[in-house]
């Protein structure tokens, strides 16, 4: 069973392109690098597993705790991985500040493509609220 706690990690340029990712299911869901924590691990831990995981990026710099913690009522397309009693996830906002846009790897089972947009094109399109409102908070778009 998967851990009610959860990443979200917003990367943007200096210039506040925002990179986004379309997950493989469901289709059309755009969201920034998410994922669950594991067990034992901490929120900044498996925000930089996440960012190498999704992005093959590494985050030994730069990689910023935000102190955002957003609880939400967890989809009941996904609700069968947790606990039978858990419908409630905790995520923990963290922000990437890149100089320039960069290429990244993406996971195939994971993600089909992934789009640079301006901050403002990013929340339009981010699929989550809480999402749409990290990148709205950390771009002030």
């Amino acid at each position: 069973m998967k851990r009610p706690e959860s990443v979200l990690v917003v990367i943007a340029t200096e210039a506040n392109d925002v990179l986004l990712l379309r997950r493989r299911d469901p289709p059309d869901f755009w969201q920034s690098v998410t994922g669950s924590l594991e067990w034992g691990e901490s929120p900044l831990a498996a925000a930089r597993r996440e960012l190498f995981e999704e992005t093959g990026l590494f985050a030994d710099v730069g990689l910023e705790d935000t102190g955002v913690i957003n609880e939400y009522e967890i989809l009941p397309a996904w609700r069968e991985k947790y606990a039978a009693d858990v419908q409630r996830n905790r995520e923990h906002v963290f922000h990437l500040r890149l100089s320039e846009i960069m290429d990244v790897r993406l996971d195939p089972e994971e993600h089909l493509e992934y789009r640079w947009l301006p901050a403002a094109e990013a929340v339009r399109l981010a699929s989550s609220r809480t999402d749409r409102e990290a990148i709205h908070l950390l771009t002030r778009s």
